[in-house]
């Protein structure tokens, strides 16, 4: 069968919780290097201006959902404070060890709190925010996992999600394969590099996902490179 006919539900480097140490720093390092030049941040504030237009409000409190190193969220962040938008961040992860990272990392920030949560747990939606963001987050769990997550994403956020999400195509697969094979000193990155683009999606997978999480109204929007934004308002 075609690898890429359906999503791999292999497990990455970076599933497990209990990763640290400097080999951690080093993949947070390069994903962020990686995601600035291949213009994946944009998807997420594109995301968030189509949001807030259509649900305009004094202020607003955003959830980044598995926030790693809070990279996204200082992104996230530095757009809001450029386009005159008050705004909150609640950074959660379930790894420790990255949250505490993050902290260090963002701590000039004083608009964000942080959270060691795991996204299943029936404690999750009750902390209430606006607006919750996934940036490559989603292809970790399978659809099984995904519909339970988005029913919870709703009864936690009152306004919409956006998930910014990979494209699961060939050369996608074999670009980020090359460029990390040459380019990479993480062995995290250069094993979970091109497995990410196998666990991602086509656009039928997002279809079948949210229909599945009783979600009827969305946006599926393509972008270079290679990235899928969802957008849902709730």
């Amino acid at each position: 069968m075609n690898k890429f006919a359906k999503r791999s539900e292999e497990k990455e480097l970076m599933d497990d919780l209990e990763c640290s140490g400097q080999e951690l720093e080093q993949t947070l390092r390069e994903l962020k290097t990686i995601n600035h030049w291949l213009g994946g941040n944009h998807v997420t504030t594109d995301g968030l201006a189509k949001i807030m237009k259509a649900c305009p409000q004094a202020s607003y409190r955003i959830a980044d959902i598995g926030c790693g190193g809070g990279d996204m969220v200082r992104i996230m962040d530095r757009w809001a404070k450029s386009n005159k938008k008050q705004v909150d961040f609640v950074g959660i992860d379930a790894n420790r060890n990255i949250i505490e990272l993050a902290k260090v990392r963002l701590s000039d920030l004083t608009n964000v709190h942080w959270r060691v949560q795991n996204v299943f747990e029936p404690e999750f939606p009750k902390e209430k925010v606006d607006i919750i963001t996934c940036t490559l987050f989603t292809h970790h769990f399978t659809d099984g996992e995904l519909i339970s997550l988005i029913r919870a994403f709703r009864e936690k956020a009152s306004l919409g999600l956006i998930v910014n999400d990979l494209h699961r195509h060939w050369f996608a697969f074999h670009s980020i394969r090359i460029l990390t094979k040459f380019f990479s000193k993480s062995p995290m990155v250069q094993n979970d590099a091109s497995l990410s683009v196998l666990r991602s999606f086509r656009k039928r997978d997002f279809e079948r996902i949210l229909k599945a999480s009783g979600i009827k109204t969305y946006q599926i929007s393509w972008f270079w490179a290679f990235r899928w934004q969802v957008l849902v308002l709730f």
